[in-house]
């Protein structure tokens, strides 16, 4: 059999540069939006927030990589910030996936994890997702601000979002590794803002529970 061919107009490699290098002149306008939210992120997480991350397929990975980095560290060594990557929870993502159907896998947890004032951020290269626009619905719903990864827009997902990050790019190759691009930049931003956020105050101490003493319900601190 045959060696395939090189794509039309150069190499597989050489095209592949090309759109990406197109996408990446407009992601340098994107700088002061990743700083911002990076200030943002760090001054919610310092402050007992919670980062919620959710993407299918490649974006899961994307989303995956970004707690990672949160939970671990960038570069240097830090205190670990709360990030949940919703589609790791596979017990729970099947779980409701089977007795409420795909649409819910992430929105069900979002409902169950979020708390007003923390950061829902759904990574997604078309914006189309039904899962991850009934995530965003859920997270307005809960009280969460809500940023979004996507592809070109408007998408519906960017609709639904506070915030959105867009990668001009049709390629959803290219758009997930600039999503990985923005990704690094961001949690450099959050390593920037940190010390400052921390310097604020103590974080409160976070509960999942409402405590009941005698007829009164006690509304957890944040």
């Amino acid at each position: 059999m045959a060696a395939p061919g090189p794509a039309v107009g150069g190499t597989v490699l050489e095209d592949h540069l090309t759109q990406l290098a197109a996408a990446l002149l407009p992601l340098r306008q994107a700088e002061q939006q990743l700083a911002g939210w990076g200030a943002e992120l760090a001054h919610r997480l310092a402050g007992g927030g919670r980062l919620l991350v959710a993407g299918n397929g490649g974006s899961a990975a994307e989303a995956q990589h970004l707690t990672a980095e949160l939970v671990g560290k960038l570069r240097d060594d830090r205190q670990p910030l709360s990030a949940i990557a919703l589609h790791a929870e596979t017990s729970a993502m099947t779980a409701i996936g089977n007795d409420y159907g795909y649409d819910e896998v992430f929105a069900r947890q979002v409902r169950a994890h979020g708390r007003p004032d923390d950061i829902l951020l759904l990574m997604s290269t078309s914006g189309t997702s039904s899962n991850l626009l009934t995530a965003a619905e859920a997270g307005r719903d809960t009280g969460l601000r809500c940023w979004a990864f996507t592809g070109p827009a408007p998408n519906p997902l960017a609709g639904l979002c506070h915030e959105t990050l867009a990668i001009d790019s049709p390629e959803s190759q290219v758009v997930q590794e600039l999503h990985l691009v923005a990704t690094h930049v961001l949690c450099e931003y959050v390593d920037r803002a940190l010390p400052a956020a921390l310097a604020a105050g103590p974080a409160p101490v976070r509960a999942g529970v409402e405590v009941v003493l005698g007829d009164t319900p006690a509304v957890p601190p944040r």
